[in-house]
């Protein structure tokens, strides 16, 4: 955390609220609605933020929202006019009872919030309909988000799962917010075309800017201190879910808003389960465990996973079957290259496991099978993909390019099984790509078996609290 930059735009004020956001300057969201402009010619692109929390919750932004406005107040609404290349944003009036008794000064209408923001105007929300009314008069098409939103703890199709079972549930049946948004537009500017703005938001947001490859860098820094933490505090008698609390403990205490994703703390049989969270079962002596959890930072997550044991020793056996899972799973990380598909890294990367499978000492024939069995997955993937990209989403929009460019975060989980057993292993980190090839973000956590039992010596948090906290 050492560059200007970096401390500049992840500072946190001492005495106020922010009143507009300190996640990045106005300039880094015009420069982003300035792209939208420049994709939807004479069109507008309206969009809604979220609603107030219903109850004692704090409020998150939206992404699609925040990402070209940095706004959190409730109910706001943005227009951005590409043809006269003007952005206005309404907002609620000044509430004085609720920011003295809940929030401390937030953002209202009038020259002020322009200059904080960046906005071209910030008008009354109740000016909303005559602008749209003038627009709608016109006949311009309209771009909106037809897609769900996500306010965190989720990707894109989690809301949009729900919104559809919703819509679906004969004792249900009510249509998406975003959909009633739609029909409004449509009421008041009926002879405008409304078209969806998401495909080109996801575009913009596939390649990440500097900042915001600053911002993922910091919540994954934040993400490996807490699996660190918990790594370092697991014994057997624990439940998973101290671990999590562990975790949850370092990602508080970095700003983190909250997680990026439920916690998927598994030990023993239930490391079978790619996504096991129930989170209550006691680790162990002799037991794996598998810790893949991450912050929710500044509208921004990541995604990390490590396995370890939970007494702090790898068995004879376990180190086999973790160290040829993590020659392979790194013959696969070494093969990336910049500007090349993925189908051909992993052709490349399966040239490279089979050389590995050839010289590896197997003393077991289920692990030599769970290894084999991982190789020929491989070899028979016809998928161009080696994982799920990481942004403001923890299944973050999809790359744009058939080939990885610069400004690319993804990570890879693949996994190897022992179904017999019903046992698994999988770890995970925070590729980033650049000019040169990648980064690992995450790389600063231990994956090698010594490494992680040297850090597994040292106390966790439970010692620092003391016997009676156990």
């Amino acid at each position: 955390m050492k560059p200007l930059t970096l401390a500049l735009y992840l500072s946190i004020p001492l005495f106020a609220q922010p009143v507009f956001t300190d996640v990045f300057p106005p300039e880094e969201y015009a420069a982003r609605r300035a792209r939208v402009m420049a994709r939807i010619g004479d069109a507008v692109a309206i969009l809604q933020g979220t609603t107030e929390r219903p109850g004692e919750q704090p409020l998150r932004q939206s992404n699609q929202f925040h990402y070209l406005t940095g706004v959190v107040e409730p109910r706001a609404l943005l227009i951005v006019d590409g043809k006269t290349h003007r952005s206005t944003l309404f907002l609620n009036p000044r509430n004085e009872r609720r920011e003295k008794m809940m929030f401390g000064p937030g953002l209202a209408p009038g020259e002020e919030a322009a200059r904080a923001t960046g906005m071209d105007a910030v008008l009354p929300r109740e000016e909303f309909g005559a602008a749209l009314a003038a627009i709608g008069a016109q006949g311009r098409p309209i771009f909106t988000c037809f897609r769900p939103e996500v306010l965190g703890s989720a990707s894109s199709s989690d809301p949009t799962a729900l919104a559809r079972a919703t819509k679906n549930d004969p004792w249900d049946g009510r249509a998406s917010r975003e959909e009633a948004f739609i029909e409004h537009l449509k009421a008041v500017a009926p002879k405008s075309e409304i078209q969806n703005l998401d495909p080109i938001l996801d575009e913009l947001r596939g390649a990440k800017s500097p900042r915001e490859i600053a911002i993922i860098r910091e919540a994954t820094r934040i993400a490996g201190l807490g699996i660190i933490e918990a790594m370092r505090d697991a014994r057997p008698g624990m439940f998973e879910y101290e671990l999590q609390a562990d975790c949850e403990f370092v990602f508080k205490k970095f700003g983190a808003y909250g997680p990026a994703y439920f916690a998927l703390i598994a030990t023993g049989p239930n490391t079978w389960y790619s996504h096991y969270h129930k989170d209550t079962a006691r680790l162990q002596d002799g037991d794996l465990v598998q810790l893949d959890y991450a912050p929710d930072y500044k509208n921004y997550a990541s995604d990390m996973t490590r396995v370890f044991p939970a007494n702090g020793r790898f068995t004879a056996r376990q180190r086999e079957f973790y160290t040829i899972y993590l020659r392979l799973y790194q013959a696969l990380m070494t093969s990336i290259q910049v500007h090349t598909r993925p189908s051909d890294i992993i052709r490349q990367a399966v040239g490279k496991m089979d050389a590995i499978m050839a010289g590896y000492p197997f003393r077991d024939a289920r692990i030599k099978q769970a290894a084999t069995d991982f190789v020929e997955r491989y070899r028979n993937s016809h998928a161009n993909s080696l994982g799920h990209t990481v942004g403001m989403e923890v299944h973050d929009v999809r790359n744009p390019t058939a080939t990885l460019e610069p400004g690319q975060i993804f990570t890879i989980e693949p996994a190897m099984q022992i179904p017999d057993e019903h046992v698994g292993i999988r770890l995970e980190d925070m590729l980033l790509i650049t000019e040169s090839g990648y980064e690992n973000l995450s790389a600063f956590v231990p994956v090698e078996p010594d490494a992680i039992e040297k850090l597994m010596v040292r106390h966790g948090l439970s010692d620092a609290m003391g016997k009676e906290a156990r």
